[in-house]
């Protein structure tokens, strides 16, 4: 572990570490004296870096950033639930963290359910639940009014039912099995 300090101050600025004992700097995290502000990590070191850790005020771990397409800025971030495990994960398909269009939900570290913004309103359009990590129903906002016009139901990983037509209390009045 390598510190810096600012010179003017003596505050410590920065770490720098060799995560895995392999000789080679890996992870650089920025310091507010004790206080980590964020850490980047290159973690299979290939000269890119592969997360993004970002500190609250208290200096715990508030989210983790990442890249889905290994760019070299996050385009996805995690979150921890009280019980440490990720509770939700917002993705962009910008790599913008203000503009987020996928949001999952999870429950001891299993996907529940997830909410999409596919044409990038600020509104999510369509959603998602999932049972044992596993697709279980998509409703689709097709008139843009907020609420589902349209939702595809399946079982093990089949579409077996399609509904549409709902009425104003929300229940679909067509419906197709799909054998």
């Amino acid at each position: 572990m390598r510190p810096t300090y600012d010179k003017g101050t003596g505050r410590l600025t920065q770490l720098t570490y060799d995560a895995n004992k392999n000789g080679t700097i890996d992870t650089w995290t920025d310091m507010d004296g004790t206080r980590p502000l964020r850490s980047r990590v290159d973690v299979d070191e290939d000269g890119t870096i592969d997360r993004w850790e970002y500190y609250d005020e208290s200096g715990a771990l508030a989210k983790v950033g990442f890249s889905r397409t290994r760019g070299v800025a996050p385009d996805a971030w995690a979150f921890s639930g009280s019980d440490g495990q990720v509770a939700r994960v917002d993705s962009s398909s910008l790599a913008d963290e203000n503009r987020i269009d996928r949001r999952e939900y999870y429950e001891h570290g299993v996907v529940v359910r997830a909410e999409i913004d596919s044409n990038r309103d600020g509104r999510p359009d369509q959603w998602e639940t999932y049972e044992a990590g596993v697709l279980k129903t998509a409703a689709m906002d097709e008139t843009g009014d907020g609420t589902a016009d349209r939702r595809l139901t399946y079982r093990a990983g089949a579409l077996v039912l399609i509904e549409s037509e709902p009425d104003t209390s929300g229940a679909f009045h067509k419906r197709v099995l799909i054998k």
